[in-house]
């Protein structure tokens, strides 16, 4: 599985942990199960370290996404951003500029018609303020 499809896999699994009270392990067996999931071990990790990075990640999006709460923002806004924060945070081996990017991507793909401008301008922010590029 390519890294762009792993990822997509880590955005559907965090998108789905908002909307259930299951770990994130139980929420990977039971897709697996019902839809025969490959659990791909890079959108494991990623699942599994944005559930447990959650409110640390939220209050980096809360900071730059000035004018709007956390609230207000979409779920699939939020499950993508907080993937990609936590890759710029947490893993070493993907260049920030990629995870913005594949961010992107995926707003354009799940998301509303201002999500992708709206993802990249928050996920830009929160780049400059890590000190990352």
């Amino acid at each position: 599985m390519k890294r762009t499809q792993a990822r997509e896999q880590a955005f559907i699994l965090i998108f789905e942990k908002g909307f259930r009270d299951e770990s994130v392990d139980e929420i990977i067996e039971s897709a697996v199960d019902a839809r025969e999931l490959v659990d791909e071990p890079y959108a494991h990790s990623c699942a599994v370290g944005v559930s447990e990075k959650q409110s640390e990640l939220d209050g980096y999006i809360s900071s730059a996404s000035t004018g709007w709460s956390i609230a207000r923002i979409s779920r699939v806004s939020m499950a993508i951003m907080r993937l990609s924060v936590y890759e710029m945070l947490y893993v070493e081996n993907v260049p920030v500029s990629v995870s913005i990017n594949e961010a992107v991507e995926l707003a354009k793909k799940y998301g509303g018609s201002d999500d992708p401008s709206f993802v990249n301008g928050v996920l830009g922010a929160i780049a400059k303020a890590v000190d990352k590029q």
